[in-house]
């Protein structure tokens, strides 16, 4: 999702010091082999902001690196790729970044193939300008981190401008000891793979969308696991899961995002103050386990794309577990939809919400007993105080 207008300036004169930055760095090219088409593989509600996620490039776990040129990184170094193309990165080093300064028509893939770089205070990779850019790991460990304090305004490991696949077949640990393991300005998604990430703020944050269909991830942090929020637009910010495994422990909250959330599958394991906050969250399929301490799941007044907060669980199946005091299982500032599939609450409070609750369906236990209405508050079992 490209949002050019309103930031032009900003965007301009930080690429300008980026690039002054990478310039003495050595240009790289490599021979295009890109050719992507539209798979449609869209959560197909109206929670849903994406149409049209994943195309046969995303979804492609390998690279065709019959025209690919190499890159091996070096100490206190730098390289620019600044044409599309196919490049293998490879090697150890310290201090080391690569840049992408393309055209903004132009297709990266970075093909990580036992890519190991540790730096004291700037990303390991920074994408300041393309049409769209792959991460795709071959069987391999890949290890990227940053160990110090991030000495400019791009706070991540891995800091891209443009949209962000990660894909491949092999391994990438992630760690950011003062920052975010990887920061996306418009789109990042993650459809194969297996991804390792500690930071001490967001896991994996973006302005527009995450969007996860597949791979391996697991990410410890002291913020949120999952961000996506961008703070010039409110209808911007959603988070769409339909595969993979994923398991987040971290302080705050395990997955926020700023329109909606939606999941059509996968196995997802929550850990945090919260599990899931957005303003739409809506379960169709997978099996979700959430740990929390505030709220299990918040529908909570973000975005004007919905004229009320809404949690919607319409299949999969969902276990939640609250610690004691004023916590929810279920709190929705808003309305309270419950279609069908399986779900597990222990906690004192199970359901809080504002708006109107619709059970038609499902099954429904509530610290091990099934309910068959839903009521605010409940606590054991039965309907108890708001």
């Amino acid at each position: 999702m490209k949002r050019r207008s309103g930031f032009l300036l900003p965007i301009l004169l930080i690429a300008a010091l980026l690039l002054s930055a990478c310039s003495t760095g050595k240009q790289t090219t490599g021979q295009t082999t890109d050719s992507t088409s539209s798979v449609s593989t869209a959560a197909s509600d109206t929670a849903s902001t994406n149409t049209d996620l994943f195309t046969d490039r995303d979804l492609a776990q390998t690279a065709d690196l019959s025209s690919a040129a190499t890159i091996t990184v070096s100490d206190n170094g730098s390289d620019v790729v600044s044409t599309e193309g196919v490049y293998v990165l490879t090697g150890t080093a310290s201090n080391y970044t690569l840049c992408v300064e393309a055209a903004s028509d132009a297709k990266v893939q970075l093909v990580l193939d036992g890519l190991n770089i540790t730096n004291d205070s700037a990303p390991c990779i920074i994408v300041n300008a393309a049409d769209k850019v792959f991460l795709t790991t071959t069987d391999s460990e890949n290890t990227l981190a940053v160990l110090g304090a991030f000495s400019g305004d791009e706070d991540a490991v891995i800091y891209s401008k443009v949209d962000l696949t990660f894909n491949g077949v092999g391994t990438l640990t992630v760690t950011s000891a003062n920052g975010n393991g990887v920061s996306g300005k418009d789109d990042v998604k993650i459809t194969g793979g297996a991804y390792v990430i500690t930071s001490a703020e967001d896991g994996v944050e973006a302005n527009d969308s995450i969007s996860i269909c597949g791979g391996d991830l697991t990410i410890t942090g002291k913020k949120d696991g999952l961000h996506s929020e961008y703070s010039k637009d409110d209808t911007a910010g959603s988070v769409y899961i339909s595969g993979g495994t994923l398991k987040i422990s971290v302080s705050e909250d395990a997955i926020q995002a700023n329109s909606s959330a939606v999941f059509d599958g996968g196995a997802v394991t929550l850990s945090g103050r919260e599990g899931i906050e957005a303003t739409y969250v809506k379960i169709n399929d997978g099996v979700i386990t959430i740990e929390a301490n505030d709220d299990g799941i918040n529908a909570s007044a973000k975005s004007s794309l919905y004229s009320l907060p809404t949690v919607e669980i319409n299949g999969g199946t969902l276990a939640i577990t609250m610690a004691s005091g004023d916590t929810d299982a279920v709190d929705a500032n808003g309305n309270l939809i419950i279609t069908g599939g399986l779900i597990q609450i222990t906690a004192q409070s199970a359901f809080d919400f504002d708006g109107t609750v619709t059970f038609t369906g499902g099954t429904v236990y509530v610290n091990g007993k099934q309910v068959t209405q839903i009521t605010n508050s409940m606590m054991n079992g039965m309907g108890g105080r708001r």
